[in-house]
């Protein structure tokens, strides 16, 4: 028996790869399908089961493209209705993988058709459980994504939540392993860990939510503070629930070398939006004017769902050299199919074809204190707001990257408008919008808020505030 966590950082997301005596099952794939067909070629298995946890919403699965390549059965659990054939699994069904069993838990909760598949080894005894939303390390799935105006609540999923943990997992024994979907830095919760599995048995001990003394007090510790989700999660879970076209099929058009007249012409005539995805020291010197600035070195998927609502929004990209295919790849990722190519050449093309460029000042932290001690500075964080809560600036005003449409109005089109984040990505994501919309005068701290501690300028938070 062979059990793989494949764990992508940027979308903190894990997908798995089950092996015994020549068949595999991957669980909760990615977009692209060839690493799992990779994977079982090299050690001679044939993929018989693509298994689905639920309907994801932070990302778009290889479900399809997957068993379309290798025969493969796509299973989700009970209520799961889909537009592709797939197998829809009773409570309590076993799968036969080679020597090993797989058997499917109904966990609703997160959403209806919610499934965690338990393993069960050679000997039939309990070893793991794939738990995908429903239970991750030091947290559980938030309840707020599948309620429905009129028929089903926060609350009321939050109830199947804390049924079906108690009822189906919290029963099997303390060695069996946890495998979820996601870790820390996800959307899909709101208190993960940064370790990717653990055991049963230490979970009942640390995490938060399987403490709660009753259904009472879960669904209250559950329901609070969940921050509103991603305008693309819904968007996926529609995607996620059709036939998704091929990455490759995504690729023909998304990797088309475009000159800048062609670039110009896309903006004009299909509304492209440019995203330029570039580091932001990098981006600063120079760029398309109007682009925005989503490194494709942070956690990229993620803010492009945050940031560009509309996973149909036509986009065209700018890369560093040789980073287009990984740009179209991780758009995909995320739902975002629509790309329609890549300035070829880069900004150098762009510069060189006599086109105007835009740049944003970035000054280090240091000039940033020296400036803040000598004039009255408007300085805005957007870090989210648990990091503001932490530590911030006496003088700063909040206005969170996620949100930062909502606060345009705080802004100044005079004079400068000083803007940091946590470590300079973000910061200059901030900046790139803010120009796209006629702020101009934007300056942007480098380092961000860890490189401004450093200079002794005051620092607050609402703790001290309180006092």
């Amino acid at each position: 028996m062979k059990i793989e966590q494949i764990y992508t950082g940027c979308l903190a997301q894990g997908a798995y790869y089950i092996e015994s005596n020549g068949e595999a099952a991957v669980i909760d794939p990615l977009r692209e399908s060839q690493p799992y067909i990779d994977r079982a070629e090299k050690c001679g298995a044939k993929i018989k089961y693509v298994l689905e946890t639920h309907f994801h919403a932070d990302f778009v699965s290889g479900h399809v493209d997957l068993a379309k390549r290798t025969g493969a059965t796509i299973v989700y659990g009970p209520t799961a209705k889909t537009d592709f054939p797939a197998h829809i699994a009773t409570d309590g069904e076993e799968l036969k993988l080679g020597k090993v069993t797989i058997k499917v838990l109904h966990t609703p909760g997160h959403t209806m058709e919610s499934a965690t598949y338990l393993l069960l080894d050679e000997q039939g005894k309990p070893h793991c459980i794939f738990s995908g939303d429903t239970l991750f390390i030091g947290d559980v799935g938030r309840p707020d994504l599948a309620q429905k105006a009129g028929s089903i609540t926060m609350e009321d999923l939050a109830g199947h939540l804390y049924d079906s943990l108690h009822n189906k997992i919290m029963t099997l024994p303390d060695d069996v392993i946890v495998y979820p979907a996601h870790g820390a830095g996800s959307a899909c919760g709101k208190n993960m860990s940064k370790e990717t599995w653990d055991t049963l048995g230490h979970q009942k001990q640390v995490n938060y939510a399987l403490k709660a003394a009753t259904k009472a007090q879960f669904i209250k510790e559950v329901t609070d503070g969940i921050l509103p989700p991603p305008a693309y999660f819904p968007q996926n879970v529609a995607m996620n629930r059709g036939a998704i076209p091929s990455l490759e099929t995504v690729k023909k058009t998304g990797l088309r070398a475009l000159s800048p007249d062609q670039l110009e012409l896309l903006v004009e005539s299909e509304g492209a939006l440019v995203l330029d995805t570039r580091p932001a020291q990098t981006f600063k010197d120079g760029f398309v004017p109007r682009s925005i600035n989503i490194g494709l070195r942070g956690d990229f998927a993620p803010w492009v769902g945050a940031m560009i609502p509309d996973v149909k929004q036509p986009l065209v990209i700018v890369t560093d050299a040789g980073s287009e295919d990984e740009a179209v790849t991780r758009l995909a990722r995320v739902g975002y199919d629509n790309v329609l190519g890549f300035l070829k050449g880069g900004i150098a093309a762009w510069k060189s074809a006599g086109r105007e460029a835009d740049a944003v000042e970035s000054i280090p932290a240091e000039e940033f204190s020296v400036r803040m001690k000598t004039d009255k500075l408007k300085v805005f964080d957007v870090r989210k707001q648990g990091e503001w809560a932490a530590e911030h600036l006496e003088q700063a005003h909040h206005a969170s990257l996620q949100f930062i449409n909502d606060h345009l109005a705080e802004f100044s089109k005079n004079e400068p408008n000083y803007i940091h984040c946590a470590g300079g990505y973000r910061s200059m994501t901030a900046a790139s919008i803010l120009k796209a919309r006629g702020f101009h005068n934007v300056v942007d701290v480098a380092g961000g808020f860890a490189a401004i501690k450093k200079t002794g300028l005051p620092t607050t938070d609402f703790v001290c505030q309180a006092k």
